[in-house]
C-alpha cells in the first residue's frame, strides 16, 4: 500500500496581498452597481454587501462614494489595479518605439480601443451626473486632463518624427486628437449608431491619419 499523495499547503497572503484584493473586489462590486443603477442611487452600504466586507471597510479603504468611481475610472482605463501609469504600459512602450507614424496611430487606436471599451460606460455615469454633484463635475474635469495630456503624448511622438502635415502645431494636433478620439464620439458610434468597436477604431484611425498627417493609411 502506498502513502497517500501529501498535498502541498495553499500558500499564505500577505497583508499587502489581503488589502490589494480586498480594494479589487470593493472596486469591482461599485463599478457594476454604477453601471446597474446608476451613481445616485448606489450607497456604500450597497457596494460593501456586494463586495462582501463590512462599510466600515469601504470607508477606510476609499473614504467617500466619489474616491470610489475615481478608483473605478483609473482600473478601467488601465484594465487592472498595477501600480503602472498608462503612458508606461507595454502597448505605449512598442507604440513608442515604433518608427513609422502611421503605425504609430494604428497602435494608438488598439489601445484606445481596448480602453474604451472599458471605461465609456463609467464616464457615461460620470458625464451623467456632473451637473448635480460637485466632486463628479472635478473629477470630469480631472479625466479630461489626463486624456488631454495622453493626446499631447501622441501629437509629441509624431512631431518627434517630422510627421505632423504642414503648418500643423502639436498643440493644435492634440487637440484634433482629443476632439476626434474623444469618449463622446465612441459612445455615439457604438451606441447610438451600432457600430462595432472594431469599426470605430479603424474609423478613427483613417480620421486621425487625414488630421494630423495628411494622408490615408494603406
Amino acid at each position: 500500500m502506498t502513502d497517500p499523495v501529501k498535498k502541498e499547503p495553499a500558500p499564505t497572503l500577505g497583508r499587502a496581498e489581503k488589502t490589494r484584493l480586498t480594494r479589487r473586489r470593493i472596486v469591482a462590486a461599485a463599478a457594476d452597481l454604477f453601471l446597474d443603477q446608476g451613481y445616485g442611487a448606489t450607497t456604500l452600504d450597497q457596494v460593501a454587501a456586494r463586495a462582501g466586507v463590512a462599510v466600515q471597510t469601504v470607508y477606510f479603504h476609499f473614504g467617500n462614494k466619489a474616491t470610489l468611481l475615481k478608483e473605478a475610472l483609473d482600473v478601467a482605463a488601465v484594465g487592472d489595479d498595477e501600480p503602472v501609469a498608462l503612458l508606461d504600459r507595454p502597448w505605449l512602450q512598442e507604440m513608442t518605439a515604433e518608427p513609422d507614424p502611421v503605425r504609430v496611430i494604428e497602435l494608438w487606436t488598439v489601445g484606445s480601443r481596448e480602453i474604451m471599451e472599458r471605461v465609456a460606460p463609467l464616464l457615461a455615469v460620470v458625464r451623467g451626473t456632473v451637473g448635480t454633484d460637485p466632486d463628479l463635475a472635478a473629477q470630469w474635469d480631472v479625466n479630461e486632463g489626463q486624456r488631454r495630456t495622453a493626446f499631447r503624448a501622441l501629437a509629441d511622438l509624431l512631431a518627434g518624427r517630422d510627421a505632423l502635415r504642414r503648418g500643423l502645431t502639436v498643440e493644435d494636433a492634440a487637440d484634433l486628437a482629443f476632439l476626434i478620439a474623444s469618449a463622446e464620439n465612441y459612445v455615439v458610434a457604438t451606441d447610438t449608431l451600432g457600430w462595432a468597436p472594431e469599426r470605430w477604431r479603424r474609423t478613427t484611425a483613417s480620421l486621425l491619419a487625414r488630421a494630423l498627417l495628411g494622408e490615408t493609411p494603406g
